[in-house]
């Protein structure tokens, strides 16, 4: 038997003895790990029982940012159902869940974010938006919903990049070009 399905047995049986829990810090471990791993039934027991769904594991990131990096739709779900804040970035570069899952490409994770009306132009330490990630991996589906979500293509960043400089060093002129047209209307 598994550490998820012994977990599993003995809060679903005995939520009320905290003695028969695992400790704390181990409880807020598995939480991070059931985010990147997409165990979507460990989520609510988990957070019932003081696993926080808006804490930072060791290198910064939150449960929320670790299943939308890895992909993991149902768990993005079960996580801001438990309360996980959509808008809250990594410790380390700013990202946030919109900017992990344009780097990563699953278009159905970044259309059930842009729901949460985070700020579609936030930026990260380089001053980076999740339209310019998106654009540096060519990931149209995405750039699209970002554009009719209220991104705004004339964002520099701290080097003086726009969506369209990026899209462009990457080889991709015509969506630098659709980009850049966009920002002159």
């Amino acid at each position: 038997m598994t550490i998820a399905l012994i977990l599993a047995a003995t809060l679903a049986s005995a939520p009320a003895q905290a003695t028969s829990l695992p400790p704390p810090e181990r409880r807020q471990a598995l939480l991070f790990e059931a985010a990147t791993l997409g165990r979507t039934d460990l989520i609510a027991l988990l957070v019932a029982n003081g696993a926080d769904v808006n804490a930072y594991e060791v290198r910064g990131f939150t449960p929320l940012i670790l299943a939308a990096y890895n992909g993991q739709a149902d768990t993005v779900e079960a996580l801001l159902a438990a309360g996980a804040d959509p808008c809250k970035p990594d410790l380390g570069q700013g990202n946030t869940a919109q900017m992990g899952v344009a780097f990563k490409g699953d278009d159905r994770i970044a259309a059930r974010l842009l729901k949460e009306k985070c700020d579609v132009n936030a930026r990260n330490t380089a001053g980076q938006t999740a339209l310019m990630m998106a654009s540096l991996f060519g990931r149209t589906a995405q750039i699209a919903m970002l554009l009719n979500n209220g991104a705004d293509p004339g964002i520099l960043d701290a080097s003086g990049r726009s969506a369209a400089s990026v899209a462009r060093a990457q080889g991709n002129a015509t969506l630098a070009a659709d980009l850049e047209a966009r920002v002159h209307r």
